[in-house]
């Protein structure tokens, strides 16, 4: 697999991620929500200041350390996946490996610059962002918050069973984290690469096999 096309398919995994959080952010307020496909499969609007599927820590400190470490895992991933198409990995690997790659390119790039182009989206108003606003940005580089907007309560208004350890009793739901496509690009290239790990490390392993045995030869 060359080098043009996993730029070209990292670039499309980023252009979709950007071109819904953009829609989202200039057309839904903070809470809006809307059904996509039954009562299962819903938009929702949130945005979230930290890692993958709105967890926090550190405060505007952490925020700021955790935007510099996903610019340098960006910036190694560059060379790892060269690495990888130089090395001619499987195919399926590369995917993956871009897959994880755009996603977190397209979270950081929420953390870089939505605070800066867009203004704020305020809890509990019907108001919309707008993009490039005359009265500045809602924050500064590296302030960005990161949109979310996709959201799969398949079981609501559940409880957990009385004899259920700690949670005995109390409502449970079932997904409840609201996540983007650039997390979901992340999830997909982990999962697949736990999935398929066997096949996408058994012909190097062969091939080196193979080369032992004509040394030895």
């Amino acid at each position: 697999m060359n080098g043009k096309k996993v730029a070209a398919f990292i670039a499309l995994i980023i252009f979709i991620d950007q071109a819904i959080k953009f829609y989202i952010k200039l057309h839904y307020f903070i809470g809006e929500e809307h059904a996509l496909i039954g009562e299962w499969a819903r938009l929702h609007f949130v945005e979230n200041e930290g890692m993958a599927w709105g967890l926090k820590f550190g405060g505007g400190f952490g925020k700021i350390i955790l935007t510099l470490f996903r610019l340098v895992a960006v910036i190694w991933g560059v060379f790892l996946i060269k690495g990888f198409i130089d090395q001619k990995y499987h195919k399926g690997f590369i995917l993956c490996a871009a897959l994880i790659f755009a996603g977190a390119v397209g979270n950081l790039i929420d953390s870089l610059f939505y605070g800066m182009i867009f203004d704020a989206s305020y809890p509990y108003t019907t108001m919309v962002a707008h993009l490039f606003p005359r009265t500045g940005g809602y924050a500064s580089f590296l302030h960005g918050k990161v949109v979310d907007m996709f959201y799969f309560p398949i079981i609501r208004d559940g409880h957990f069973p009385k004899w259920f350890p700690i949670w005995g009793g109390e409502e449970f739901e079932f997904f409840r984290p609201v996540f983007n496509f650039a997390d979901a690009a992340i999830s997909t290239g982990v999962i697949s690469l736990f999935v398929f790990q066997k096949k996408f490390f058994k012909e190097p392993i062969q091939v080196q096999a193979k080369e032992v045995e004509d040394a030895a030869n």
